[in-house]
């Protein structure tokens, strides 16, 4: 293999490893994937969102949203409230116990991304983009499904 080869085999085990140690420690500190808590995060900002709203928000599907929903309510940390001007549109709320597991999260490699990305120029983030546009040309990996968060495994599933 060619150094620069393994520069960027090296560059993206290094991602994967990165967003593999921060999911386990947000299970391991609080019990959620990054996943439910982005969503957790959204729902506190919001006040209250619709199921759909939030699918729409955190670029998922109606039903992985719905799985995620379950699995919190679940926990007691959302519950889905009947909306007050259309009581058959359901809003899900943060519980009290939501908002302190949001309180205790540790900040997520995705947060960390957000700010050095948004520190960069405009012609950095291009770049950025294309080569990580182009990586997943090299990897055949166009027709994945993926939303913008930083998870391992199927979205919605517990980080192991």
């Amino acid at each position: 293999m060619t150094s620069r080869l393994d520069d960027a085999l090296i560059a993206l085990r290094q991602i994967l490893r990165a967003t593999e140690i921060s999911a386990r420690a947000l299970a391991k500190k609080c019990g959620l994937t990054p996943s439910q808590l982005i969503l957790m995060e959204l729902i506190a900002k919001s006040g209250g969102m619709s199921p759909s709203a939030l699918a729409k928000e955190i670029s998922l599907s109606h039903a992985t949203v719905s799985a995620l929903i379950d699995k919190l309510e679940a926990r007691e940390l959302v519950k889905r409230m009947p909306d007050d001007a259309d009581k058959r549109r359901i809003t899900v709320v943060l519980t009290p116990a939501g908002a302190a597991t949001l309180e205790d999260a540790p900040s997520l490699l995705q947060q960390r991304f957000e700010r050095g990305f948004s520190k960069l120029e405009d012609w950095e983030q291009s770049f950025l983009v294309a080569a990580l546009t182009r990586t997943v040309a090299l990897l055949d990996a166009e027709e994945l499904d993926a939303a913008p968060v930083l998870d391992v495994g199927a979205i919605g599933e517990p980080a192991r």
